[in-house]
């Protein structure tokens, strides 16, 4: 029997009738809109999944929630995508702060055993950037798609409806700084050190694709053997912690032999979304005294990151995007496991 639902719990389970009886939205899609009659929006809800390692090996640009934030891959499967329609819907809550309600799906229907409530509540969603990527499709083709990540609020843990327009506010004005300019613009790490250069997608994105599918420790020991192919000794793996510090330790080797005793500590992120200005600083914290510092992601960096990197007067960061890192594995002809 489906419940009344006036009020969503962080972590509670809903069925699909109760979520678009009580939002008001459509029962199908992963976007759905409620607007009032001029076609302003009152209220959005977002239906993403977990995926599976297999599901994850057959399509690495699966939307991920990954810490708290969700990159969420635009609506349409073929071909290139646009910012339009329900795509277009999401970014308008940075113009007016509507409500976004985010659930994620803990089984698919065919799985009987769940029974009809398979949507958990994960909380409000903040807008925090779109943008256009080239990914690679099961056909092997290049086509553009729009990617979304909506920053989850899992505090308030109860969202009552009448309250979430009033909620989500707050949010915004509390975390008014992750939607600065600098933060939602991306820059290729390549290009903010060279306007010339330019990867060749086609080449490139393959090998993105491979390196995303990876789980995040086996990726850290991807890097750890880019960096023994690149000419790096005493390159070692740390212990595995998830608590976001240094994964990789190593020196230079024989070939750069003035900076030998230098000490190079890494950030391996095997990120679909966006490194920012936060994490280019938390890695320079981590650093031991006269220590190199690099982030190596599978993804992108923010303006705001990339000024971060290279700010006077602080300890530079090497900022490897994912295409940089792609290219790099491709000059070295590294085999990817």
């Amino acid at each position: 029997m489906n419940r009344t639902i006036k009020a969503f719990n962080v972590s509670e389970l809903y069925s699909n009738e109760e979520i678009y009886q009580a939002l008001a939205v459509g029962n199908a899609g992963g976007v759905r809109v409620n607007t009032d009659s001029s076609s302003v929006v009152n209220r959005i809800a977002v239906f993403t999944s977990i995926p599976t390692p297999r599901q994850l090996a057959e399509n690495p640009y699966h939307d991920r929630l990954e810490a708290d934030v969700l990159t969420y891959t635009g609506a349409g499967r073929a071909g290139d995508q646009s910012v339009s329609g329900v795509n277009a819907r999401l970014a308008q809550q940075q113009d007016r702060p509507f409500p976004i309600f985010g659930f994620m799906q803990i089984g698919s229907r065919r799985d009987r055993s769940i029974g009809t409530r398979r949507w958990r509540f994960i909380g409000l969603l903040q807008y925090l950037r779109c943008y256009p990527e080239h990914q690679v499709d099961a056909a092997g083709k290049l086509r553009t798609v729009w990617l979304f990540e909506l920053r989850v609020h899992a505090d308030p843990v109860v969202v009552p409806l009448k309250l979430a327009p009033q909620l989500m506010r707050e949010l915004y004005r509390k975390h008014l700084n992750e939607v600065s300019a600098e933060e939602s613009e991306l820059t290729s790490s390549a290009t903010f050190v060279d306007e010339r250069s330019k990867p060749d997608l086609a080449v490139l994105e393959p090998i993105r694709r491979q390196l995303l599918g990876y789980d995040p420790r086996h990726f850290e020991h991807v890097i750890h053997d880019l960096l023994r192919q690149s000419g790096f000794d005493h390159v070692e793996v740390t212990k595995y912690s998830q608590d976001g510090g240094i994964d990789i330790n190593a020196r230079p080797g024989p070939r750069t032999w003035p900076l030998r005793h230098l000490l190079v500590q890494l950030q391996a992120k095997r990120w679909l979304h966006t490194v920012g200005r936060k994490e280019v600083a938390e890695l320079r914290g981590s650093l031991q005294p006269h220590a190199a510092g690099c982030i190596v992601t599978t993804s992108h960096f923010s303006r705001a990151a990339l000024l971060e990197s290279v700010e006077p007067g602080k300890v530079p960061i090497a900022a490897i995007d994912g295409h940089e890192l792609a290219a790099i594995v491709h000059s070295l002809s590294l085999v990817l496991p």
